[in-house]
């Protein structure tokens, strides 16, 4: 008996990717997020319908949380091959004991994998398959846990994001039920991931002993949730929108640092406003209002103290392994020194034999010595032949270096420059430059031009300005 597969059930899912289909150029290759589940499964057959397989990728992730795991991703690659689309996979490691839960943990786990091989491709966009039920269990738990806006905003349509591809997701207007009907329809083959039944797990709970109770009293839940979804995006937009202006007056050091008198000058509910704006643009994950609103009163607490000379007021907030420090004015993130270490080992030393270069890249720094051609009277100007006379050394810190200050002509060490020229610690990590055994340049602080002995008399030398710049971070 022949298979005529029900015109309808095509039609509602491939109207919905040829929406955002037209978004993209003719020839724009896409990634879809191929788990082999349903979902995924029918936006992978629908991809190649509309697209064509020759610019669809198919990427899986291979979490090793299930003992069906290399099953799944052989369903997955052989479907992929029958299709004739690419196919790519990752294998990734889940800590079951992840303070943010294992399944926050495999999430984030999961997109990171998917950002790289999305890079290795070159697609233009990666598609996800979340749909309307998903979009409403996502409402439902974010109002479970009490979340604002931003979390009541669920999942995006379309979020572009800096660093990477925009991520779309075509079935996020459709029902799960209608992409049930396509996939008998077209006689499509997929895996169950037992782990769905589980419910241990806040999503399953929602999905098996929930929702079917409010659909069966309010049939039309899932749309009045989206709508709820929708509003609270717009309604957060409009609040990014006063962040980003409360930004521009607050911002220091290219971002990295606010001014606590411009943060403490607003009312409470702005404030707190802008400090989840910034904190996501550094890209650290939201804070729980109760930690934003102890960081905010300990601010005012040390603006106040400061305005009755009441001394130093220390600051103790910590947050995904980062502290947050108020020094001479400034309000910023770092990494805690003890925390850093532990983490990372120590820079090691690294050796340029100078022979005219401009610039020395230290990529485990992350940053570009820059040696300019200059004029003798530049502070920052150093002879060529100092720079020739032995090999130039970049090293970290050890304690206890001294320069000389020529305008007190007094002998200092590092730190005590640095808190007289108002260097924040967390700027302090910084690769001092040596010339042999001397130090010769430091940034933030300049030339030791003590260093340059008999060759800064040198009339006619040709001369460079050093600098030190850092790579340019995207939040």
């Amino acid at each position: 008996m022949t298979h005529h597969p029900d015109p309808d059930a095509g039609r509602i899912v491939l109207d919905a990717l040829g929406v955002v289909l037209c978004a993209l150029p003719g020839d724009a290759r896409i990634a879809v997020a191929y788990s082999g589940g349903l979902d995924s499964s029918v936006l992978l057959d629908a991809a190649v319908r509309a697209a064509g397989a020759a610019r669809v990728v198919a990427l899986h992730v291979h979490h090793g949380l299930s003992p069906n795991a290399d099953a799944w991703l052989a369903h997955c690659e052989a479907t992929a091959r029958a299709y004739g689309v690419t196919f790519d996979a990752r294998r990734v490691d889940v800590a079951r004991n992840d303070a943010a839960g294992l399944e926050a943990a495999a999430r984030d786990a999961r997109y990171r994998a998917l950002d790289a091989m999305c890079a290795v491709h070159g697609v233009a966009a990666l598609w996800l398959a979340q749909h309307a039920d998903d979009q409403a269990e996502t409402v439902l738990l974010q109002l479970l846990r009490g979340a604002g806006l931003a979390g009541l905003a669920a999942m995006a349509p379309v979020r572009a994001r800096a660093n990477g591809v925009p991520r779309v997701r075509p079935l996020l207007g459709l029902l799960r039920a209608q992409l049930e009907r396509y996939a008998h329809a077209y006689d499509l083959r997929w895996v169950d991931d037992e782990s769905n039944d589980d419910t241990r797990y806040a999503r399953n709970a929602l999905r098996h002993d929930v929702t079917p109770a409010l659909a069966a009293h309010f049939p039309g839940y899932r749309e009045a949730l989206a709508r709820t979804a929708a509003h609270a995006a717009a309604s957060q937009r409009l609040l990014d929108d006063l962040a980003q202006m409360d930004f521009r007056d607050a911002a220091r050091e290219g971002g990295r640092a606010l001014a606590q008198a411009a943060l403490v000058a607003l009312d409470e509910a702005r404030a707190l406003n802008l400090l989840r704006y910034w904190m996501r643009a550094l890209g650290l994950p939201a804070a729980s209002a109760a930690r934003l609103n102890d960081a905010l009163r300990q601010l005012c607490d040390i603006a106040r103290d400061d305005e009755r000379g009441a001394g130093d007021h220390a600051l103790r907030v910590d947050h995904a392994g980062r502290r947050l420090r108020c020094y001479r004015g400034l309000v910023a993130w770092e990494t805690p020194r003890a925390e850093a270490e532990a983490e990372a080992p120590a820079h090691p030393s690294v050796e340029l034999a100078w022979r005219g270069e401009e610039i020395w890249r230290l990529p485990a720094w992350r940053g570009t010595f820059v040696f300019a051609p200059a004029n003798a009277d530049d502070a920052d100007a150093v002879p060529e032949a100092v720079l020739r006379r032995a090999p130039l050394v970049a090293r970290e810190r050890s304690g206890g270096e001294r320069v000389r200050d020529e305008a007190a002509n007094v002998s200092r060490t590092l730190k005590n420059l640095f808190q007289t020229r108002g260097v924040p610690a967390w700027e302090r990590d910084v690769p001092l430059l040596y010339v042999g055994d001397t130090l010769l340049y430091v940034p933030r602080i300049g030339v030791n031009r003590s260093a340059f002995g008999a060759s800064g008399a040198r009339s006619g030398a040709a001369w460079r300005r050093i600098e030190w710049r850092e790579d340019l971070t995207i939040a």
